[in-house]
């Protein structure tokens, strides 16, 4: 039996954007089809290995943008944007905001020929170029937008292997990402000082579990990028270089990613980083169990556990219906998975606002309330069906259960209208208690 309370009157802070994703659907996806991220609420949507296997040659990424580096970054003429215009136009108009990656997509094939992952002929040129992107989107500039995207993030994973011939995704020394990141952060960020310029994507710590994850999709020895962390916190100190956001990847379990965020925050602060964001912008739970309703009781257990650390945002990696690290969309049927509810029901706390204390047996558990209402987020990955013993304080009204049928269809019970129910937690699986 799991027994906890719930005090809606015992306010603990802000509920934080756990539930963002990777990309999104691409323009030949039905317009119910791409809408799906906006229907769930998803506030972020970081924008990394967008469109194709991994990438297309058209979306975000600097070489797509700007494809001939000889021009002038002050041309307007030299950029094409119209992709990209079309990607972002659509997710803010589903109401989500945009993470912009500065850089460039995994290059898998990079053993054939490498791209577009070589480290740039100039940094600053390269940084000038990041700063006409930053100026069409955000301050209309080249027949842009105003839509003030905040968080800019300075490559992906320059880490991903020690190893240049093996990197794909960075074809040059850690230090001649040092200074790309030195010229790129201090430029960018003296001519837009309201920004959230950050990086570098990191492949995260799986060393100091002494672990490594496949899915991961990165070189197995990986205390090369605990090194790399700390050269990179090093450089940065030294050159006096901003740092708003610190982004890093996991795809190992929920513990695991709980200490991988208590040794960040330790690391950035013994470096002088101590106001610096931690964003998780890469986790995905298991390629195995994709679209089941255990995939969908882990995604949400990752949320509310993480919400408990120190990370501001987290992005699941991935949004597109092809990936195979995609877990909301079943690209045969056209439709959602059991996972895409994790999504929706974790939107409910975080619309609400506000996150309420819960005792008892809930580590497993997360609440919200708006003064007016309340809602409970519960997972149980295990094989079991649990019964629960669910109080509340602080709040008065009729309860339901939001869960899902053997379909993937919605469902809500009405539990009654005092302020304690009992109900049955199935197994593998993640349900929402509303108290309206």
């Amino acid at each position: 039996m799991i027994r906890a309370k719930v005090d809606f009157s015992d306010v603990l802070g802000k509920i934080k954007p756990m539930h963002g994703v990777n990309n999104a659907p691409e323009p030949d996806c039905e317009q119910g089809y791409r809408n799906k991220l906006g229907q769930a609420g998803i506030p972020y949507v970081r924008l990394h290995d967008m469109g194709g296997h991994y990438a297309a040659a058209r979306y975000v990424d600097i070489a797509n943008v700007f494809p001939d580096f000889e021009k002038d970054p002050t041309d307007p003429a030299g950029y094409d944007f119209a992709f990209t215009d079309w990607l972002i136009a659509d997710l803010y108009r589903q109401g989500c905001e945009v993470v912009y990656r500065l850089g460039s997509s995994i290059e898998p094939e990079q053993f054939i020929k490498p791209r577009n992952i070589y480290p740039p002929r100039d940094n600053l040129k390269w940084a000038q170029i990041c700063e006409g992107i930053i100026r069409h989107y955000n301050e209309g500039w080249a027949n842009g937008y105003h839509f003030g995207i905040r968080y800019w993030e300075i490559w992906n994973e320059p880490d991903n292997t020690p190893d240049v011939k093996d990197n794909p995704m960075w074809k040059g020394t850690p230090e001649q990402f040092y200074a790309l990141y030195e010229t790129a952060s201090v430029y960018l960020k003296q001519r837009f000082p309201d920004l959230m310029i950050g990086g570098y994507g990191s492949c995260g710590f799986y060393a100091i579990l002494g672990g490594y994850v496949k899915a991961a999709n990165s070189s197995e020895r990986t205390e090369c990028f605990i090194d790399f962390f700390h050269g990179f916190l090093s450089h940065i100190r030294e050159k006096n270089c901003p740092l708003d956001f610190f982004s890093w990847h996991s795809y190992a379990d929920v513990a695991s990613n709980v200490a991988f965020a208590e040794y960040a925050r330790k690391t950035l602060d013994d470096y002088g980083y101590a106001h610096t964001e931690m964003h998780l912008n890469e986790w995905n739970v298991g390629r195995d169990i994709r679209a089941t309703t255990l995939d969908m009781a882990m995604i949400a257990q990752m949320m509310c556990r993480m919400h408990a650390t120190d990370v501001r945002v987290m992005n699941y990696y991935d949004a597109q219906p092809w990936s195979t690290y995609a877990g909301v969309y079943d690209a045969n049927k056209r439709t959602v998975t059991y996972a895409y509810y994790a999504f929706v029901y974790f939107n409910k706390l975080y619309r609400l606002g506000n996150c309420v204390r819960i005792s008892g047996d809930c580590a497993d558990m997360l609440a919200a309330c708006d003064g007016k209402s309340g809602a409970v987020l519960l997972c149980n990955p295990a094989a079991k069906e649990q019964s629960v013993d669910l109080s509340w304080a602080g709040l008065s009204g009729n309860a339901k259960l939001h869960a899902l049928d053997a379909d993937c269809k919605q469902t809500v019970h009405a539990l009654g209208s005092g302020s304690r129910v009992e109900f049955v937690l199935p197994a593998e699986s993640a349900v929402l208690v509303t108290v309206e």
